[in-house]
């Protein structure tokens, strides 16, 4: 039956990020490219807003932002619930399971064993194999392979997430597996999870990025995604960095669990759940849960602090804009009201010279009493967000207010994503995010400057309109929120 027309116009319902058409959503999963459709697999409890027996829900998109929902792809079996994992794209058919080729999902099950599927028809529809699992629970903690084929070896590697290290298996066929080697450096604390590994080429060089989530004491508490940079031989991790290093994704508490798509070619891309499990089920939204950052472009760039990871969001969300001005070489001090500038899905572009303000930022979702502040601090060295963490009176537990980034430099340069209910902040053209979910009362729709106790220069601004993507999944036929 259609789905009713309501669908997707809920208050604070995502308008141009992804979210589940009903239910509870949280980690990205298989995310891989194939036959000119990203798939977005995801943990899915299609018959509550609450955690409960996992799923892999399922979207596709041609262009990153426009994206079709499908019916769930992996249900709970015999042996448990579906966890986190991800797909490639066995087109030799070494597992045996794809003649001619196709799609193979890597899992955990909820028990902490391994488990394998296969897809003929692009993913439309899986076949578990009967083997499964392909590894057993070997820890309490023993999860969220990610897995790729590595050329130089000829073989497929399996990063997992084992308590506060990861794990490196290997196989001819994803379906018999040899642990080859262990890392664990960097922010050891919590339990590590979703890991990610992946090449990116700086300098004529190549050079390894290891991705890994840990559950708890991340920059704005709670989880959060911390980086390494180094060399992989096909077995063994080897981090550039001293081992007390530790790098962070993002600095908000808002982009957990992220992962890269597979197979593509040209670019890395990435996506993460934009919510935080201190609060993710006492958000004040109804009929759904969770939500996905934009999916972002990964590189490579050298700083003074050595090689470090940028970001920018995937050029295809520029199809969604629409022109509300530019402003140029702007006197700040006090407040600037951007006239004729108000909605809750912009994107913005502004770059600031500090002078001698104290602070200087912009509110957004702003009416004067309500709003969501993104503030420049000299003296502290910081870049912060301060949100509300009350909604209509009513407070949201664990919903930090503040949190913030380090930062120092006369010249400051933002990119904001608005959308209904979050604020994603690149700065310093991307060598800095901030992830934020937010709740303003969705009234408040407003655009402000300010600069206190000093004076700035606005030296560039550009706001645009961004379109919302969900007019045709208002009356798509799928029966998943009955």
């Amino acid at each position: 039956m259609a789905q009713d027309n309501t669908l997707y116009s809920e208050p604070y319902r995502p308008q141009y990020h992804y979210s589940p058409p009903c239910g509870w959503m949280n980690d990205p999963n298989g995310m891989v490219y194939y036959e000119g459709e990203y798939h977005l697999f995801y943990q899915f409890n299609p018959k509550d807003i609450f955690p409960g027996p996992m799923h892999w829900g399922h979207a596709v998109s041609p262009d990153l932002m426009h994206w079709e929902n499908l019916p769930i792809a992996l249900y709970p079996d015999e042996i448990g619930p579906i966890w986190s994992g991800t797909v490639v794209v066995d087109d030799r058919n070494t597992s045996g399971l794809v003649p001619g080729g196709g799609l193979v999902a890597i899992y955990s099950y909820q028990n902490q064993s391994q488990g394998v599927a296969a897809s003929m028809d692009r993913g439309r529809t899986w076949v578990k194999y009967d083997g499964n699992p392909v590894i057993d629970a070997l820890e309490k903690d023993f999860r969220d392979p990610k897995v790729f084929w590595h050329e130089a070896t000829n073989q497929w590697v399996m990063i997992i997430a084992v308590g506060q290290k990861a794990q490196f298996f290997t196989s001819p066929n994803l379906l018999d597996w040899e642990l080859v080697s262990s890392f664990a450096e960097g922010h050891l604390a919590g339990v590590w999870e979703v890991p990610d590994i992946f090449p990116m080429e700086i300098n004529g060089q190549t050079k390894w990025v290891l991705l890994m989530s840990v559950s708890t004491l991340a920059p704005a508490s709670g989880g959060g995604v911390q980086y390494f940079i180094g060399d992989f031989d096909g077995r063994t991790f080897t981090n550039d960095n001293p081992p007390t290093t530790v790098l962070w994704l993002d600095y908000g508490p808002d982009n957990y669990a992220g992962t890269t798509w597979n197979n593509l070619a040209n670019r890395r891309v990435y996506i993460g759940w934009m919510s935080n499990w201190q609060y993710a089920g006492s958000t004040p939204t109804a009929q759904w849960r969770g939500a996905m950052t934009l999916p972002r472009v990964l590189q490579l760039v050298e700083t003074a602090d050595g090689i470090r990871l940028a970001q920018s969001v995937a050029e295809e969300a520029a199809a969604l804009r629409q022109p509300l001005g530019q402003w140029d070489a702007q006197a700040l001090e006090g407040e600037w009201v951007v006239p004729d500038v108000h909605g809750r899905r912009l994107e913005i572009i502004a770059e600031f010279e500090v002078g001698t303000a104290e602070r200087l930022g912009m509110d957004v979702q702003s009416n004067g009493t309500d709003r969501t502040r993104i503030v420049y601090n000299p003296a502290r060295s910081q870049l912060l967000i301060g949100r509300s963490d009350t909604v209509d009176g009513s407070t949201i537990p664990s919903f930090n207010p503040a949190f913030g980034a380090p930062l120092r430099d006369t010249r400051l340069k933002l990119h904001i994503f608005v959308d209904e209910s979050s604020v994603e902040v690149l700065a310093q053209d991307g060598l800095i995010s901030l992830s934020a979910q937010t709740f303003v009362n969705p009234a408040s729709d407003g655009l402000r400057l300010f600069a206190e106790n000093g004076s700035a220069q606005l030296t560039h601004l550009e706001v645009y309109a961004l379109d919302e993507i969900w007019a045709a999944a208002r009356t798509q036929p799928l029966d998943l929120c009955g």
